[in-house]
Order: C-alpha cells, then structure tokens, then sequence
C-alpha cells in the first residue's frame, strides 16, 4: 500500500468546488490521466438513481464519505437513522444545512455504534478509500451489525489499481492538492477482494450507467457496540479535526 500524503476531501479544490457547488474539478494519477469527480451531482439532491440505491437500504444507515450530504438528507426526510462522516469540515456543515447528521472522522476513527449499523454506503467511488480495499472491507465488516449490508458503487469499468492522485482544478494550476492514496476498482475486482475476506455478493446491478454491488458478510458473530442512540451519533460532529495522515474519504 502506497503511503497518503494528506487526504483529499481536506484539500482546497474540493473544498472550494462543495462551496460553489460545481467544478471542472478531477483527480489527476501521476502519469497525468485525469478523473472528472461530478461534483455537481454530489451537490444536488438525491438523484433516481440514487434513490434506488437507497430503498435498498435496511435499518440504520452509515453513509461513509458523505460529501455535501445528499444521501444523509434523503434518508433523514425518511425518517431513517442515518449518519454521515466525512474528513471534509466544509462536507459535514452542509449536509448538516440540509438537515443531516454528520461527523467530521475518518472511517477508520472510532465511530458511533461499531458493530451495530444495518447498512454502510461506499458511495461514488469511496471504496477507493485509503488505497487498501482490504483494509476497508474489514473496517466496514467492524462497523456492521452481523448479516448486516454494504452497498458500494463500483468504476464503471473493470479496473483495479492503487495508486497517487491528487485533486486538481483544471482552469487554476495553483489549484491542486496534495497527493495521497486512492484505489479504482470495477465490480469484478471488488468481487474477488470481498470473497477473500468473506463477504458474498447479494446483488449486482447498473442503473443510469452506474454500477453498484450489495454484499453480506457472515463470518463473525455479534460483539458488544455503543449504542445507536448514544450521545455521540445525536450530538457534536467534531469530535476533532483529521491530521495529515487520515485516511481520506470523499
């Protein structure tokens, strides 16, 4: 696993296109190929597709990488328990200005309700978190109830890498962030990284030329948790500030 220089929901093209609420914003690999990042889509409300994805979605729901907080609005409308984290202070405030519950923390920081929440999202990319798929699977895996769901959108492509990005805006040079860790990975590859940590695919499905993958892991049993309705899930989001060395979500 390569090492993350700082995450990249914390750098200043990001946080400057949530503010807008648009691009061209892209994460750019090393040898120079650039992915446009569809920061408008992020910044608006819930899209059908999304929608699908989450009447998919059972019990308390933690939407990992929230970004603006579409997602964690649409369920909060629902009445659902929802929760979003981001590493972006600029991503928690607005989806707390849509209604939302959010936290600034990593994925891989001490999370409310370990072992207890019934589905996890790894939405528009983010289970390119960190790098390390297999780190994030067994993260994930801690943070689900048993027979609990994750529901990940996967590259529209068949591609499994690991590699450098920064993010970039394309019409301001100084615009770039900092490089760090960020894996792509198609539904194929994601299929063969969770059966190794035995996760089984419970659906696979593409809808407006995205492709998502529903998984269960049953290999544990249940462990003791913090409560869903602690203080820490229905109080204060910053809980503190991410270092340089977070892993990112996005």
């Amino acid at each position: 696993m390569l090492t993350t220089a700082a995450p990249w929901a914390a750098s200043d093209p990001y946080t400057t296109a949530l503010r807008a609420g648009h691009g061209p914003l892209y994460l750019r690999r090393t040898d120079g190929w650039l992915l446009p990042l569809d920061v408008e889509r992020w910044c608006a409300r819930a899209d059908p597709v999304d929608l699908e994805v989450l009447d998919r979605c059972e019990g308390a729901v933690l939407d990992v990488g929230c970004g603006p907080g579409r997602l964690v609005s649409e369920l909060t409308n629902r009445g659902r328990t929802v929760l979003g984290i981001d590493v972006s202070e600029t991503a928690v405030t607005q989806t707390e200005r849509l209604g939302g519950q959010s936290l600034l923390r990593s994925v891989f920081d001490p999370l409310p309700g370990e072992g207890l929440w019934d589905t996890i999202l790894l939405m528009d990319g983010n289970v390119g978190i960190g790098g390390d798929p297999r780190a994030l699977l067994a993260r994930v895996e801690s943070l689900l109830a048993p027979e609990g769901l994750l529901i990940v959108e996967t590259d529209d492509i068949d591609v499994c890498e690991c590699t450098l990005m920064q993010v970039i805006d394309v019409t301001d040079s100084r615009a770039t962030g900092r490089p760090f860790t960020w894996a792509r990975l198609g539904t194929p590859a994601l299929l063969r990284h969770a059966a190794r940590a035995g996760w089984r695919p419970v659906a696979l499905w593409t809808s407006g030329q995205r492709r998502f993958a529903a998984l269960r892991n049953s290999c544990r049993s249940r462990s003791s948790a913090e409560p869903l309705n602690s203080p820490a899930v229905t109080s204060g989001r910053r809980a503190r500030k991410p270092s340089a060395d977070d892993t990112a979500t996005g």
